[in-house]
């Protein structure tokens, strides 16, 4: 889909086209995702859209379809494991250890797991196959659409309003915030190992 394809459906249907590109998006149906969240932000300047309305359609169409997801995985997952998984090599003891090492770090996969595509369509249905405690993943999943859709639709507000963008350029902007994410992300991994080994270092001296 093009963007002046979505342009043209954000003229003709407004926040519905918001809400269900980011819906069909979560649930892993192919949509517009970063690059429409940067649009909503340039469509807000000229007051084609509301921003705050811009907004809370792009976090409801986010956040549903991360539950509905997760609904599905509880649902159907472990079932599909069971039927399936010895296919793969995933036998019931393996299943049972790769939920362990999910739930670990369940928050911060669920709340930064949107940022990376695939990650982002996986993650609800892989939560609800492990059955994380549907209140701890509710929280996360509103923290984290939070995160994700509010920063691309502000980012996409503030470029427009300083910067003339053409429309064909808009897909590229989600690329280079996500570029940012993970440098940041590994940047702050490479740090805090540095610091780790100079403290161990430290501590042996």
């Amino acid at each position: 889909m093009t963007i002046e394809t979505i342009v043209h459906y954000l003229h003709m249907y407004g926040y519905v086209i918001i809400f269900l590109s980011l819906f069909f998006g979560i649930i892993g149906i192919p949509a517009p995702e970063e690059s429409l969240l940067v649009l909503i932000g340039i469509a807000c300047i000229p007051s084609e859209l509301s921003l705050g309305y811009g907004v809370l359609s792009a976090f409801l169409g986010t956040f549903i379809g991360m539950i509905v997801a997760y609904l599905f995985g509880k649902q159907m997952g472990h079932s599909i494991v069971q039927k399936y998984g010895r296919f793969v090599g995933l036998t019931e003891t393996r299943w049972m250890k790769v939920q362990e090492k999910y739930k670990k770090n369940i928050k911060r996969t669920v709340i930064f797991g949107l940022y990376l595509p695939g990650i982002r369509q996986i993650n609800p249905y892989f939560a609800g196959a492990t059955h994380v405690k549907f209140s701890t993943y509710l929280w996360c999943s509103f923290i984290g659409s939070i995160l994700w859709t509010i920063p691309y639709i502000i980012g996409g507000y503030y470029l427009g309003s300083w910067f003339d963008i053409p429309l064909n350029y808009v897909s590229f902007f989600g690329f280079i915030f996500l570029f940012i994410f993970i440098c940041s992300t590994l940047f702050k991994m490479v740090r805090k190992k540095i610091r780790n080994q100079l403290q161990g270092q430290g501590e042996a001296s």
